[in-house]
């Protein structure tokens, strides 16, 4: 199967190469865990390979989730949307499970032929929508099916009571359904320094089976960390951009010419705004190698 990337920093090294195409994907994680800021990531990395991107939000608005992209440092957005490559459909307040029934087809129809990424954020209120479970798994089960008919698929997971719990009905389903399982440990009541990811599931790829520290970062959004690093705060300004280019002459490559514009412009503007940053968990080298390793600009 393809391999396509996943526009988080250190994930795809974590899934052979990347999240395999026409797939389904549920991160899992409580709130304020970065679920929302890993599946615009992903997004993005998409409208940079020149694939529509579709959000399909149950919970917040449009506006407020453009507006935390903003905040992240990605104005792009919505010049994706008046390009037209990057669709909201606000499916808050709808029956969603008689849109899942009535109108799915229809809108699947309408975007044949496109290779897009597709967002559901957040899954929980599709299963909430009816009450017996086998029902729960049929609608879930049409969704996803219908929806990798136009493309890649990625879900998130509302994770409720006991972070780590994954036993409950509204979880258990999606992740038997899915391709691949991506669950965000984060307690903030008990432990909000401490943030971890783990690959519960991913069909047909060899995946890392630990725990790995993530932070979010404005700029950057949600990266993987290599190692556990002390939390004492390091440089504040670091010169990224000129860090970035020496690493890309070390790398043998010499320049990014096979890099896409959009692709080349969102590195820039990324090192940019992690200059203005305090690096507190990750060093400005470890955090440049995955920007260069999400692009394969560091690959043997």
């Amino acid at each position: 199967m393809k391999k396509i990337r996943s526009g988080v920093y250190g994930l795809n090294a974590l899934m052979d190469g990347g999240v395999n195409e026409h797939t389904t994907t549920v991160v899992i994680g409580s709130s304020g865990a970065g679920k929302t800021t890993f599946a615009t990531q992903f997004l993005r990395r998409g409208l940079e390979e020149n694939e529509d991107a579709i959000f399909i939000t149950l919970d917040e608005t449009p506006e407020q989730i453009i507006k935390e992209a903003s905040l992240m440092g990605w104005e792009d957005v919505e010049n994706y949307m008046e390009e037209g490559t990057m669709v909201f459909v606000d499916a808050g307040g709808k029956q969603f499970s008689q849109f899942i029934q009535k109108e799915l087809a229809e809108f699947v129809d309408d975007w044949a032929g496109h290779k897009a990424r597709i967002v559901i954020d957040p899954l929980t209120p599709v299963l909430w929508s009816v009450k017996e479970k086998y029902e729960q798994r049929e609608l879930v089960s049409f969704l996803l099916r219908e929806t990798r008919k136009i493309g890649t698929v990625l879900c998130t997971l509302e994770e409720h009571g006991t972070v780590g719990d994954l036993s409950g009905p509204e979880i258990v389903i999606p992740m038997y359904l899915a391709d691949n399982v991506i669950h965000l440990r984060y307690a903030s009541h008990e432990h909000p320094e401490r943030r971890e990811l783990k690959i519960v599931k991913c069909r047909s790829s060899k995946h890392s089976r630990f725990w790995h520290p993530y932070g979010i970062m404005k700029g950057a959004g949600l990266y993987i960390r290599r190692k556990e690093n002390d939390t004492t705060k390091m440089v504040v300004e670091p010169d990224l951009t000129a860090l970035l280019k020496e690493k890309l002459e070390a790398s043998g490559k010499g320049n990014a010419s096979r890099l896409s514009g959009k692709a080349l412009t969102n590195i820039l503007r990324t090192t940019e705004l992690l200059s203005r940053e305090p690096f507190s968990d990750i060093t400005p080298e470890e955090l440049i190698h995955l920007i260069l390793e999400e692009y394969g600009l560091n690959e043997d």
